[in-house]
C-alpha cells in the first residue's frame, strides 16, 4: 500500500482492475475521511473501475479532537483564514499529485467532491491547478476568497454546486455568489438548491453528484 502525506480511507475498483479513474472527495469541518466514504460506497457499483480516495484533512479539529479540519476556523478575518486554507490547499496539492502518479492516470481522469469545508477546498485547489482536472462537486461549500481566487485560476473544469436552502451552517447565498462568480470567469456551472434541506447531503444529492460523475468522468 502507499504512504500518502494525508492519512487516507480508500474503495478500491469494484472491477478488481487497475483504476480507469480517480474520484478524491474531501470531508467538512470536524469530519473525516471514514465519514465520507460513505458517498464513496453508494456510487462504487455504477463506477466499477474508480478508485475513491477519501482523505483526513491534515490538522486535528479544534473543535472536535476525534475529528480534523482543513483549516482552523475559529477566526472570523479573512486574511487568516485565506492564509490558513493556503497551507492546507499546499497539503491537499501533494496528496492529489502522488495519487494521480501512482495511478498513472491524466488530472482529465480525476473528479474532486468536497463538503463543507472539504468543498471550500476543492473548489480554491481545483480552479488553481496548471494541469485541468475533470470535474468539481460541491456540497454545501463557498469560494474562500473571490479576490485571491481570481489572480490565481489556472483552469476549468465542470462544476456542480449544490446546497440546502436551510443550511444555518454555511449560508445557501454562497451558492448563488459562486454561481455568479464561476459565470463570469466563463466557468461551466451546474446548480441545485435542495428545498427543506440542512446541512447534509440529501439523498438527491448522491443521485445527482452521481450523475455527474458518470456524466463527465467515464
Amino acid at each position: 500500500m502507499i504512504n500518502y502525506s494525508l492519512e487516507t480511507t480508500s474503495i478500491l475498483p469494484l472491477s478488481k482492475d487497475k483504476p480507469k479513474e480517480i474520484v478524491v472527495l474531501c470531508h467538512g469541518y470536524g469530519g473525516d475521511g471514514k465519514d465520507i466514504s460513505m458517498l464513496a460506497v453508494n456510487w462504487q457499483r455504477f463506477l466499477p473501475n474508480s478508485i475513491f480516495l477519501c482523505p483526513n484533512a491534515p490538522e486535528k479539529c479544534s473543535v472536535n479532537p476525534q475529528g480534523y479540519q482543513w483549516f482552523d476556523l475559529t477566526s472570523e478575518d479573512e486574511e487568516v483564514i485565506l492564509e490558513k486554507s493556503l497551507v492546507a490547499e499546499k497539503k491537499l496539492n501533494l496528496f492529489l499529485d502522488q495519487v494521480l502518479d501512482n495511478y498513472q492516470l491524466k488530472p482529465k481522469k480525476m473528479a474532486l467532491v468536497g463538503f463543507s469545508q472539504g468543498s471550500m477546498m476543492i473548489m480554491q485547489a481545483g480552479l488553481k491547478k496548471k494541469d485541468e482536472i475533470n470535474c468539481l462537486i460541491s456540497y454545501s461549500g463557498k469560494i474562500i476568497n473571490q479576490e485571491h481566487l481570481s489572480n490565481n485560476i489556472n483552469s476549468k473544469p465542470k462544476i456542480l454546486l449544490m446546497h440546502g436552502d436551510k443550511d444555518s451552517i454555511v449560508s445557501p447565498t454562497h451558492l448563488l455568489e459562486a454561481r455568479e462568480y464561476l459565470k463570469k470567469h466563463d466557468i461551466n456551472v451546474k446548480t441545485k438548491i435542495f428545498n427543506n434541506c440542512e446541512h447534509k447531503i440529501p439523498v438527491e444529492g448522491t443521485s445527482l453528484g452521481l450523475d455527474f460523475l458518470k456524466k463527465n468522468l467515464l
